[in-house]
């Protein structure tokens, strides 16, 4: 038992259940509203009073056997009257079976016993320093233990949560409110079927024997419960103000303004309203519907009345995700921002629409959504959700116009259309590109209204299509014939239900009519793909579904979809639907098919230099000839790849586009004809050139027919690939000539069009390529080829070689097999050394783009240290917003310094607060980090502390050894302007506050003294007024008195500060001063009567002021701290945030916009069951070596916990001595939790972003103006309690939301897994975080049978910390038809918000000093970056960890030891132990997320990795989502999105100037899994449509850059493996053969050194070597040449080439395995084959 205020045991409390009622109370149960005897009273008492009931027998029934048998105790119900209830009562408890015990009294103590232990627990968290422990204790009630059987389909829940807030005012009107619970709870589950149901009535009956036990023996009265109900509830509304504060609340909204104080009531009235509710169902359901008596009828009509006009019941109860649009609430600042208004009036525009039934009266007005509701019946909360999206889109659109405020706020057209042109883009261009008209007439005749309607719609359409958002074409065909309905019923003046979505019954639903048959047919085809074993050719993805509305034929579909239709039809055993436009056979044929051109250059190129080679690299009419004999050699080789798409397009032929069959047919027949002619002309001129005659008809026909093709073909590639012929090529689509061939050129898709970029960039990468073959093809002549001609033509002319083995394979062929060996590695090298060349210019280039992006100036904490001064400037310039960064400059330097800094120094003392949560520094560190304001009359900058350490001690002791004049010596202390400004500010800060602590003659003194000192500085004699020598006297004295200013004021103290103050007067005066200034003060009178008196310094005015204590502290700081600044801070993650951070404020970043400005975003992540919260348990155990995951931490980050044990007041504890404090244990589990890869770290960092948002909207308006609570831009800004301020918190919401998508989580709750027990804590922590589920359940079909139904829901925590469903929108089946992931993250995306999306997995982490800058980025949406604005945006990564602890029993005893690593590209590497796995994966990590990236963004090939990229959210969503999700070819889901955003003619950039934090497993196991899950995932790419139509549809240097960058990397790196076996197999067959001696031998018979060398060219094999440049690069560019080398050397000495043969070979294992078979599960032992052969 809980003990409340008054003493009385109060409800238990426990976590909250995930379902809220939502259906109507059942009816109550018989003789509940009649007047029950005494007799039954006392027995009922009795009953519960006695521990043994007389009907029952002693013995006493266990918990387990109460599971066991459901019907067992506890099935009693308080509000059964009459002697019959008791008897029925009496005649079950006899029925319970007893198994070595019986009664439901041993079950009531079991209960009782786990709930004084829970609560006790409670308490205990609840009395701790965390508020947010004592926040989630605080939500964990008995409400939370209703099971979701019963919570479900009732209000059971918040009755019991209302008794529990009642408890103290009332003990017997909570006792009601508990009856009634449990007589709702028996009435729907009487034999206590349901789940938890049993454990559920058995403790609820235990709180109310408690209840009753109050009354000492005493009878109950239930008659007159109704009425003491009643008054109870006029009685509580009378007390609490609720009219009251409802008239306020209803003149506020009719103002539009938003008042601080209501809003902080708001939580108070929310908590009030719902007890109200629940004693109003209470009332309704005791009087009943036709009630008897005359109060009974009175009570009903006045409940029925309040339920009709009392709209703030049900509406500040009405559960909300960010506006509470359902119904209005004064509670919320967000609905009061002009903005939001403007977006809801224009919802609510309902003149021009047709009348419609609408039946929610007074909650809110009728909208455009209801009326889309109406006609084609979409689901309550889908509408509720996209009612909030569109509202929160439109808002945020005119928020970006900056508009003035006017009374009446309405939306602009330009955001309507901005919106519209947005969102329906897609929709648009699939209308054009199948001729379609769209469905309204142009864009000038659709109004306003019109325009939201078609948004919404589209939206709904979206909202509950499910899995058919992986279809965005599909959805344009829903919407295009959905909109003209739409439009024919907008026309009428009555709207009536679309014909399209009427069901059988009548009723309308979209999901049912529209969507499910959609998702049964994709299902039966994920269902036939055996689990992902069947071949991609057996079944249709959701690429073979989507691609069928690329065509006209698919309005043949009809409307609404015929179920008959080949579309629609679901596989059989000899029937099925074929697979659409392309087939995914699994052979490394697609590799030559898709990068044809690629291979036939590499080719004809490799022909022309040897032919050349073999003529003596003489270039004349013979060898001309010769050479065009790649002429044939091309048309054969684009014949290959012409017949490869004839064969690998089987399985597709039924289904494919009649147009598609034809340029396959034409394409066959013209180069099947062509390649026949061209090489029967050439073979001609081969015949005339033997001839040695002077006829060369055919050589001119021959050089007629190339040039002409080459002319056509130059024309047409042109036209499709060069930018500037773009337009040219647009024009010629007019006419049908040049349409045809180029559709014959290039295969004409919906996607893939106009693939072509700017002039510059065009220009870029082609010079880029034309430096890498300037290189490659020199280096293969002179290199690779030449010199293995003459050895080639002396073997084949050797024809008494000795064989060793046996001749009969080169016996009478010239040595083939010999030749053979010889020139084999040399084309393999050759055709894969282009990747190393690649390699070779992108690091340069890298190197380069770092350098001019300034990365690397920050390197060091020196180099910090160094540049601080100009950081504010910086600062204001970058991430503030530019009407506060543009405010009239001070013409002196120094005042605009002040200026900068102003605005600087709060921002910077978050981020430093935020090291300091997080315990990478101590409070004295911090002390010494933050920055003063900046804002007061002190006439100086004032840096922090750590800049100014012990520079009053090195001034004092140049003032010692001066013996020079006064300018001399500042001259040298201004060597070094901080301790130039030291001494400027302790000067000034000790005048400012010793004339604010003293009075009368004190102060006189004071101000005597500065006035001297003032006019000696001014003469430059300061020299002759003072004695230097004495200085450090004078310090010591001003030390001992700020010591004493620092504490809180008692008497002692200012006696003690009176004392310090007259020593200080002393020394001053008779010590420190010229005699003439001392002989001076002691003859003034004033002074020395004060003295004699007692009076002088006697009334001290201690430093109260918030501004004055700081500058005590900090003088006291300045005058005693000697640490070296080089040591502050320590800790070296903190050092490389703070290097980086810094750094970036000189990157080139886009201009900040306001908050209220900027682009609105939204971060999501998915979830399944990874950890989220460590827990003791698994923090404490010890492994097989005796070590626990505590104990690992404490010393490999000492420092960190020292940090950890400061915050939390303790000194060195055990954990034991954790267990003894629940909050304490609670911020030990997040501390040890933060330091690995887990949800909890991934949350807090997310959630750095709204912090961000909160304090730079809190700031902005103090800035501009002190529009919130009068501050103007030169006051003391105080950032304390920021986070509570109403209008930041609202427009950090408007613009920033948080999605988990927890897959499981419904699943976890039911079965009670710690992990949802921690993800609710998460929610209980972080307001605005919100978890989306997928709710399976059991059902009923329409014809009986048993289903299972899904509900993809979103909630939050609500006032009581517990979750609270807000959307719950059915799904048409298991939502898993594909890969895990992109699923998990389709079902939830439709909670999110915004314009941009960033996608972060489970393992990232940010930072707050990050979460500054991302309004610069989401800029860059805007920004120039090509003839397109970006759609996805790149963001960098920081490695923070290794394998930490996870399975560290497994690995400690094969690896040295753990090794947790971070990695900062921008300054530090560098590894926590001495493991060297954690080194190479880290360095390997770097080179690609750093200069890898950067140079793909600057080639315009750069895709989306899994990173921390962010996405135009509108874009994406209607082009498919954010991955793709097709089983096993879509098992690298990721990346698929960069290539379905650049197919649909989007850009990607990447940017560095901001980063997330990234966690990294570097075990060796793990190492590997990631290597092979890489290079599997590259190998279904291979066989992937998107892979191949962006190698077919790039032009050719973006081809190549786009090769060698994904797929054509691991064809390399196995192609260097084949090298090996290909090299060492020729060598083996020479030296077995006996030719290697042999050839050797005669090569040193002629003299022929060229032979000897050919033979041994195994240096080629290795220039492989070469492939680490990049990383050596970024070490020099990111950490300096010195750190560069000493790492490579390390890296050397570690024998990192054995781990990187092993990562070789595990990925060209995986690659090729995958291609050829799929996802097999593989021996890992097969992965280190190739270290032997190496």
């Amino acid at each position: 038992r809980r003990t409340g205020r008054s003493g009385r045991p109060r409800v238990a409390r426990y976590r909250v259940p995930p379902r809220l009622a939502k259906a109507p109370n059942p009816s109550p149960l018989p003789g509940s509203t009649t007047t029950a005897s005494t007799p039954t009273s006392l027995a009922f008492e009795t009953r519960l009073l006695s521990p043994n009931p007389p009907e029952t027998k002693t013995t006493t029934t266990t918990v387990g056997s109460q599971l066991r048998s459901p019907a067992a105790a506890a099935d009693f119900s308080p509000r059964t009257g009459g002697a019959a209830g008791a008897a029925e009562m009496a005649s079950s408890m006899r029925r319970r079976p007893s198994r070595g015990g019986g009664g439901p009294g041993a079950a009531a103590e079991n209960w009782e016993r786990l709930v004084r232990a829970a609560l006790k627990r409670d308490r205990a968290g609840g009395a701790g320093a965390s508020a947010a422990a004592a926040h989630a204790g605080a939500g964990a009630g008995l409400a939370s233990a209703v099971p979701p059987s019963l919570g479900r389909t009732t209000n059971i829940e918040q009755i019991l949560q209302a008794a529990d807030d009642i408890e103290d005012d009332d003990p017997n009107v909570a006792r009601i409110l508990c009856e009634q619970a449990y007589s709702m709870a028996q009435n729907l589950d009487p034999s206590s079927d349901g789940r938890g149901v049993l454990q559920f009535k058995t403790g609820l009956a235990s709180v109310i024997k408690q209840k009753l036990a109050k009354k000492d023996g005493g009878s109950i009265d239930r008659q007159n419960d109704i009425e003491v109900l009643w008054n109870f509830y006029l009685e509580y509304k009378k007390r609490r103000r609720v009219d009251d504060m409802q008239r306020e609340q209803e003149i506020m909204r009719e103002s539009g303004t938003f008042s601080t104080e209501m809003g902080a009531r708001a939580m108070e009235m929310k908590k009030i309203y719902a007890t109200l509710r629940a004693l109003l169902d209470v009332l309704e359901i005791l009087v009943g519907q036709a009630p008897s008596d005359r109060l009974g009828r009175q009570i009903l009509e006045e409940i029925k009345k309040i339920k009709r006009s009392d709209a703030a019941l049900r509406g500040e109860l009405m559960p909300y995700n960010i506006i509470p649009l359902d119904a209005s609430s004064v509670g919320n600042v967000v609905g009061f921002f002009p903005e939001v208004r403007a977006a809801i009036a224009a919802i609510q525009n309902c003149e021009d629409l047709p009348r419609f039934p609408y039946d929610t009266p007074q909650l809110r007005q009728k909208d455009i959504f209801d009326l889309l509701q109406y006609v084609f019946g979409f689901q309550d909360d889908n509408v509720r959700n996209q009612r909030e999206n569109v509202a929160l889109t439109l808002a945020n659109a005119q928020s970006r116009l900056s508009l003035p405020n006017d009374t009446e706020p309405k939306i602009d057209e330009k955001a309507v259309t901005e919106v519209f042109c947005k969102v329906l883009d897609n929709y648009i261009k699939w209308c054009r590109f199948l001729g379609k008209r769209v469905a309204w007439t142009s864009l000038e005749a659709v109004n306003k209204n019109r325009k939201i309607i078609l948004v919404a719609l589209y939206f709904l359409i979206w909202g509950e299509a499910a899995n058919v958002r992986f279809l965005p074409e599909c959805l344009c065909y829903i919407f295009h014939n959905m909109a003209k309905e739409l439009d024919g019923i907008l026309d009428s003046s009555e709207a009536e239900p679309a014909k399209s979505c009427v069901t059988n019954d009548g009723s309308t639903s979209y999901l049912e009519k529209i969507i499910t048959p959609i998702y049964l047919t994709m299902s039966a085809e994920a269902n036939n793909n055996n689990d992902g074993k069947a071949a991609h050719s057996a079944w249709r993805n959701y690429d073979d579904f989507n691609e069928y509305f690329w065509s006209r034929s698919c309005f043949e579909l009809s409307w609404p979809p015929a179920e008959n239709s080949k579309f629609l039809r679901k596989p059989a055993k000899r029937k099925r639907t074929g697979k659409t436009n392309f087939v995914e056979h699994r052979t490394f044929l697609h590799l030559y098919r898709s990068f044809h051109r690629l291979w036939i250059f590499l080719i004809l190129m490799f022909q022309c230099l040897t032919i050349i080679a073999f003529h003596h690299g003489k270039i004349n009419i013979s060898t001309i000839k010769v050479v065009l004999s790649a002429g044939p050699a091309f048309f054969i080789l684009n014949f290959i790849e012409c017949c490869l798409d004839v064969l690998l397009m089987f399985g597709a032929y039924k289904t494919a586009r009649g147009f598609a069959i034809s340029r396959l047919v034409i394409r066959f027949l013209w180069l099947a004809a062509i390649s026949t002619f061209v090489t029967y002309l050439y073979v001609k001129v081969l015949d005339e050139k033997n001839a040695r005659n002077n006829d060369s008809t055919y050589f001119r026909i021959y050089v007629l027919v190339l040039g002409g093709y080459a002319a056509v073909r130059l024309v047409f590639a042109s036209l499709a690939k060069i930018p500037a012929c773009h337009r040219l090529s647009n024009y010629s689509d007019r006419s049908q000539f040049f349409q045809f061939f180029k559709w014959i050129y290039q295969e004409r898709y919906y996607i893939g069009r106009g693939l072509y970029e700017s002039i510059g960039n065009y220009a870029r990468y082609v010079i880029f390529w034309l430096v890498i073959f300037a290189c490659k093809f020199p280096f293969a002549y002179y290199l690779q080829i030449r010199p293995l001609v003459v050895p080639t033509n002396i073997i084949v002319q050797l024809h008494d070689l000795q064989y060793s083995w046996h001749d009969f394979v080169s016996k009478g062929n010239r040595n083939a097999l010999t030749i053979l060996s010889l020139w084999a590695p040399v084309v393999a090298i050759y055709l894969m050394d282009i990747h190393i060349w690649y390699t070779l210019l992108s690091a340069l280039v890298g190197g380069v783009m770092g350098a001019r992006g300034r990365l690397g100036e920050i390197r060091s904490i020196e180099m910090l240290h160094k540049r601080f001064e100009s950081f504010p400037e910086a600062f204001a310039k970058t991430l503030s917003p530019q009407r506060i960064s543009s405010r009239p400059v001070p013409q002196d330097s120094e005042a605009a310094t002040k200026m900068y800094a102003s605005i600087f120094s709060p921002f910077w003392n978050e981020i430093i607060k935020s090291l300091r949560e997080e315990d990478y520094i101590s409070n004295r560190e911090m002390d010494l980090l933050m920055m003063p304001s900046n804002c007061g009359t002190l006439r100086l900058v004032q840096w922090p502390l750590f800049l100014l350490t012990s520079k009053i001690m090195l001034a004092n002791d140049y003032a010692s050894d001066c013996k020079d004049s006064q300018k001399e010596l500042w001259h040298r202390i201004s060597k070094d302007e901080y301790m130039a400004y030291a001494v400027k500010e302790c000067y000034y800060s000790a005048e400012r506050i010793l004339k604010s602590i003293v009075d009368g003659e004190g102060k006189l003194w004071v101000d005597r003294l500065f006035q001297y000192l003032n006019e000696s500085i001014g003469r430059d004699s300061l020299l002759v007024t003072i004695n230097l020598k004495k200085l450090q006297l004078v310090q010591s004295r001003l030390t001992g008195l700020t010591g004493l200013l620092i504490r809180d004021e008692t008497a002692d103290r200012k006696a003690g500060v009176t004392k310090a103050l007259r020593e200080l007067y002393e020394v001053v005066t008779h010590e420190f001063l010229a005699p003439n200034l001392r002989e001076e003060f002691d003859t003034w009178q004033l002074l020395l009567r004060a003295r004699n008196d007692g009076r002088l310094f006697s009334n001290i005015l201690w430093p109260n002021d918030l501004e004055m204590k700081e500058q005590v502290k900090r003088l006291h700081l300045l005058l005693t701290v000697k640490d070296s600044a080089a040591n502050i801070p320590k800790n070296l993650e903190a050092q490389r945030r703070l290097q980086f951070f810094t750094n970036s404020l000189f990157m080139d970043m886009p201009e900040a916009k306001p908050v209220s400005e900027m682009i609105p975003f939204c971060v999501f992540t998915p979830y399944y069951s990874e950890t989220v919260l460590y827990s003791m348990s698994e923090l404490c155990v010890d492994n097989e070596d005796g070590i626990s995951i505590l104990f690992y931490l404490q010393k490999i980050f000492p420092d960190e916990w020292a940090n950890f044990l400061e915050r939390i007041g303790r000194g060195e504890s055990s954990e034991e001595d954790f267990k003894e404090s629940p909050s304490d244990t609670l911020e030990l589990r997040f501390w040890v939790s933060y330091r690995g890869q887990t949800l909890a770290r991934t949350v807090r960092g997310m959630m750095y972003y709204r912090r961000a948002l909160m304090l730079q909207s809190y700031l902005e308006k103090r800035y501009l103006g002190g529009i919130e609570d009068g501050y103007s831009a030169l006051e003391y800004i105080d950032t304390q309690g920021y986070q509570l301020s109403p209008d930041a918190r609202a427009q950090a919401d408007l613009k920033f939301t948080y999605v988990v998508s927890c897959q499981i989580y419904g699943q976890q709750k039911q079965r009670k897994a710690p992990e949802a027990a921690d993800i609710a804590l998460l929610l209980q922590r972080n307001e605005a975080l919100r978890v989306a589920f997928i709710h399976e359940e059991d059902g009923v079909s329409s014809d009986g049978q048993a289903i299972k139904e899904y509900h993809s829901k979103l909630v939050k925590a609500d006032i009581h910390g517990k979750d609270q469903e807000i959307y719950s929108i059915k799904l048409p089946g298991n939502p898993k038809l594909g890969e895990g992931k992109p699923e998990n993250q389709n079902h939830a995306i439709i909670f999110t918000r915004g314009d941009a999306i960033q996608t972060i997995d489970m393992n990232q982490d940010n930072y707050l000093e990050e979460a500054m800058k991302v309004r610069n980025l989401l800029e860059e949406f805007r920004g120039n970056h090509g003839i397109r604005y970006p759609t996805i945006l790149g963001v960098r990564e920081h490695v923070f960890t290794g394998r930490l602890f996870f399975d560290y029993s497994v690995i400690l005893p094969t690896i040295d030891m753990f090794c947790i690593f971070s990695v900062s590209t921008c300054s530090i590497l560098f590894c926590y132990s001495v493991s060297s796995l954690a080194s190479f994966m880290s360095k390997q990590e770097t080179s690609f997320v750093t200069l890898g990236q950067r140079v793909l963004a600057y080639l315009k090939v750069r895709m989306h990795y899994g990173h921390p990229d962010v996405f135009d959210r509108i874009f994406h969503i209607t082009r498919g989502g954010i991955s793709k999700a097709s089983r096993v070819i879509n098992i690298s889901e990721d990346i698929y999105a960069g290539f379905n955003s650049t197919l649909r003619q989007g850009n990607i950039t990447h940017h560095e100037y901001i980063q997330v934090g990234k966690g990294r497993d570097v075990g060796l196991n793990q190492i590997a899994l990631f290597e092979g899950k890489v290079a599997g995932g590259n190998g279904e790419q291979v066989l992937s449509r998107d892979v191949y139509r962006l190698g077919q549809l790039f032009d050719f240097f973006r081809m190549l850059t786009f090769f060698y960058t994904t797929v054509g990397y691991y064809v390399c790196t196995m192609m260097t493996v084949l090298t090996v076996y290909i090299f060492l197999y020729g060598r083996v067959y020479l030296a077995l053969s006996g030719l290697d001696h042999s050839i050797s031998r005669q090569a040193r018979f002629l003299g022929n050194t060229a032979l000897d060398a050919a033979l041994n060219a195994q240096f080629l094999v290795q220039i492989g070597v070469f492939t680490a440049v990049p990383m050596i690069m970024g070490f020099i560019l990111e950490l300096g040449l010195m750190k560069a080398i000493f790492s490579f050397i390390t890296m050397q000495l570690q024998f990192c080439s054995v781990f990187f043969t092993f990562s070789l070979g595990t990925r060209t294992h995986y690659f090729g395995r995958t291609i050829l078979h799929g996802g097999a599960k593989v021996d890992m032992m097969c992965s280190f084959l190739p270290i032997l052969f190496v």
